[in-house]
C-alpha cells in the first residue's frame, strides 16, 4: 500500500503586503490560515539584490571543507552549524536523521548581557572574517528586514483573529522575540518516503510564524489532513520574489486549532537546493493560551496553557541528536 499520495501543486493564497485594501488582504489571510496555514506574501520590502547575496553567502559557508564547518557546531544555545543527519523530524518514519545540513543564527546577544541567561539568547557563532568576508554584515541586515516582514504579518494575523492590529507586539511577544535564522543546505540527495528517507521529515514548526525564502528549487510538501490514510501530500512550489509563510504550534494552541500548524516536509529530488526559513516566537515567558475571540462554550479551549520556553526546549531535544554524540575538539 502506498504511503502517501503526492499532488503536483497546492494553490495557495498570495498576500500582498503593499496592498492598500487591508480588509482583502486579512480575508484571504483569514481562508488560507484556516485552510492549510500556508500562504505566499509578496511586496515585501526586503530587494531582490540582498536575497541574492543572502544565498550567494549561504552557499560559500556550505561550501566550506567539514571541519571548517564544524568549528561552529552548534552549542546549547541553539547558535551554529548543524552536520547532516543532526535533526530527526519524524522518527517514526524516518530511516535516519534529514539529508540536511544547516547553521542557526539568532538575535545577536553579548555573553555579559543578563539576557544571554536564557536559553534561546546569546552570541552567535560566526565564520572568521577572513574566510568568509561580509557575510556576518549580510545575514545581521537580512535578520532585521525578515523580523520587519514578520511584523507586517502579524498585523493582518491579529486582525484575521479579531485582535487589535499591534495585539502580537506585546512586549512579551514580538516586542521581545526569540528569532531565529536558519540557512538550509540539501546535497542532492533523492528522498525515498518508502524507504525512510527524506531531505526533512515531516513536521509541524513550533513557533509563531516561519518566513520562507528558497532559491527555486521544489521540494517543499504539506499535508493538510495528517490523519487521512493515505495522507495527501501538496507541493508547495516557489515564486520568484515571494515568501512562503506559514503558521507555527503556537499560533493554533492561541488560536484554539481554528488556525493550522500544517505538517510539512522536505523530498530531495537529486538537485542540490537552498532554503533560508526564519522563525519567529514569541518571548521566554509568553504563557500562550486559548484567545478569547477563539472560544465559547461551543468551543471551549482544547490546549492547556503553556510556557514559550517550555515548549520549545522540548521540541528540540526531540527532535535533535544529544551534543554528545560529537566528539568535539
Amino acid at each position: 500500500m502506498a504511503d502517501c499520495i503526492i499532488k503536483p501543486s497546492s494553490s495557495l493564497n498570495s498576500i500582498d503586503l503593499s496592498s492598500p485594501d487591508i480588509t482583502n488582504s486579512v480575508s484571504l489571510l483569514k481562508q488560507a490560515c484556516m485552510d492549510s496555514g500556508f500562504f505566499y506574501v509578496t511586496n515585501h520590502g526586503i530587494s531582490q539584490e540582498l536575497m541574492d547575496q543572502v544565498f550567494g553567502q549561504s552557499k560559500h559557508f556550505f561550501d566550506l571543507p567539514l571541519d571548517e564547518k564544524m568549528k561552529l557546531l552548534r552549542n546549547e544555545k541553539h547558535r551554529g552549524y548543524t552536520p547532516v543527519f543532526d535533526e530527526l523530524l519524524d522518527p517514526v518514519k524516518q530511516l535516519h536523521g534529514d539529508y540536511k545540513e544547516g547553521i542557526y543564527l539568532g538575535i545577536e546577544v553579548p555573553e555579559d548581557d543578563p539576557k544571554a541567561q536564557r536559553t534561546f539568547f546569546g552570541p552567535n557563532l560566526w565564520p572568521d572574517s577572513d574566510v568568509l568576508p561580509g557575510w556576518r554584515q549580510t545575514m545581521e541586515k537580512y535578520h532585521q528586514q525578515a523580523l520587519e516582514v514578520v511584523r507586517k504579518t502579524a498585523r493582518l494575523i491579529a486582525l484575521a483573529l479579531d485582535l487589535d492590529a499591534n495585539f502580537f507586539e506585546q512586549p512579551e511577544m514580538l516586542g521581545d522575540p526569540i528569532a531565529i535564522l536558519r540557512l538550509l543546505h540539501y546535497g542532492g540527495q533523492v528522498s525515498n518516503p518508502a524507504k525512510g528517507l527524506y531531505g526533512a521529515g515531516a513536521h509541524s514548526d513550533y513557533g509563531l510564524i516561519t518566513l520562507l525564502a528558497t532559491d527555486g528549487v521544489s521540494g517543499l510538501q504539506i499535508c493538510k489532513d495528517k490523519d487521512a490514510k493515505p495522507q495527501v501530500w501538496e507541493y508547495v512550489e516557489p515564486i520568484k520574489g515571494a515568501f512562503v509563510v506559514n503558521l507555527g504550534d503556537m499560533l493554533e494552541r492561541w488560536s484554539n486549532g481554528v488556525f493550522r500548524s500544517t505538517l510539512h516536509r522536505v523530498l530531495g529530488n537529486g538537485e542540490e537546493r537552498y532554503s533560508v526559513p526564519y522563525f519567529v516566537e514569541p518571548g521566554h515567558d509568553c504563557v500562550v493560551e486559548c484567545l478569547p475571540t477563539c472560544q465559547s462554550e461551543q468551543n471551549p479551549p482544547k490546549f492547556p496553557p503553556i510556557k514559550c520556553e517550555t515548549y520549545l526546549l522540548q521540541q528540540y531535544r526531540d527532535t535533535h541528536a544529544d551534543l554528545s554524540a560529537y566528539n568535539k575538539p
